[in-house]
């Protein structure tokens, strides 16, 4: 088992910093809310005051932050100088590639290795161990990074070089975003047509219609498997983290001259409904503004 070091113990965090304590990993954890330290700590983590001895303890350091911002921050002034010579250091945020390409060539200077491990799955899969990481990186950084992220995961793929992961991530999250724009405006159409929307489901999630947000996420109180939807829309994905994402696929679409019209009208969707107060609903909330 290994010395992890786990900084940013959010939402996603948290429960990821807990199972690699349940995997029986000594995790030493940061974060700068108490309330965070305190659950990790009930977790089995051990916390700690800085980030800096989270990097120093550690033979491999987790982050897990809100942007390209925090990331680019914590490594150059904490975990670049803390860590120890050979470290694996992995980074899980969701940020923009060059940002992601950037931390990686400063570690490898450093005599560090490094990889980009996005996540997908939302807060019930962090919490379960069941989340899905797309890794960028060298092959042998990939060889070392695999069974820790295992031990968060259901799935660990190796995505290509450093970057490579968070490419992936942000392909899929628009992916994700423009189809549930679509399946709750067509739940709203067949509510206007006069159909039982739980008839339309049984029809649609077995017929060529069928997407992951409609038949494992449905966007509509008591229809499909249980969702945020029964649950008043909390939890799950907050649409403003969809928003970020929505935006970084079209900055990376922008770069890199891809046309994604499609991507475009779903970041307008979701810029509107944050805009107007989604309170930290998840991003199928959006049906609510169809209705």
């Amino acid at each position: 088992m290994s010395t992890i070091g786990f900084i940013g113990l959010g939402n996603m965090g948290g429960g990821m910093a807990a199972n690699l304590a349940k995997a029986g990993h000594k995790v030493i954890a940061f974060d700068l809310s108490g309330e965070a330290l305190a659950r990790a700590g009930a977790a089995g983590c051990h916390p700690v005051s800085d980030a800096a001895q989270a990097g120093r303890e550690a033979d491999v350091v987790v982050t897990m932050l809100p942007a390209g911002k925090h990331v680019a921050s914590v490594y150059n002034e904490t975990v670049f100088g803390a860590a120890r010579p050979g470290a694996l250091l992995i980074d899980c945020s969701t940020i923009d590639v060059d940002t992601a390409r950037e931390v990686a060539s400063a570690a490898k200077a450093r005599g560090l290795e490094a990889v980009d491990a996005p996540v997908s799955g939302g807060i019930a899969a962090a919490n379960g161990g069941t989340l899905t990481f797309m890794v960028g990186g060298s092959a042998d950084a990939f060889a070392r990074a695999e069974p820790i992220l295992a031990d968060m995961g259901k799935a660990v793929i190796h995505a290509g070089d450093n970057g490579a992961g968070q490419a992936a991530k942000i392909c899929n999250n628009m992916l994700l975003g423009a189809t549930m724009a679509a399946t709750c405006e067509t739940f709203m159409l067949a509510k206007k047509l006069g159909l039982d929307l739980q008839t339309f489901y049984d029809i649609s999630s077995k017929a060529s219609g069928q997407s992951w947000s409609m038949t494992s996420y449905c966007p509509v109180p008591g229809v499909g498997p249980a969702s945020p939807a029964d649950n008043g829309y909390a939890g799950g994905f907050a649409a403003a983290l969809m928003l970020k994402d929505m935006r970084l696929a079209l900055e990376a679409a922008k770069a890199s001259g891809a046309r994604v019209p499609m991507g475009e009208r779903a970041e307008a969707i979701y810029a509107a409904f944050v805009e107007a107060d989604a309170q930290g609903l998840d991003f199928s909330a959006i049906i609510t503004a169809l209705e």
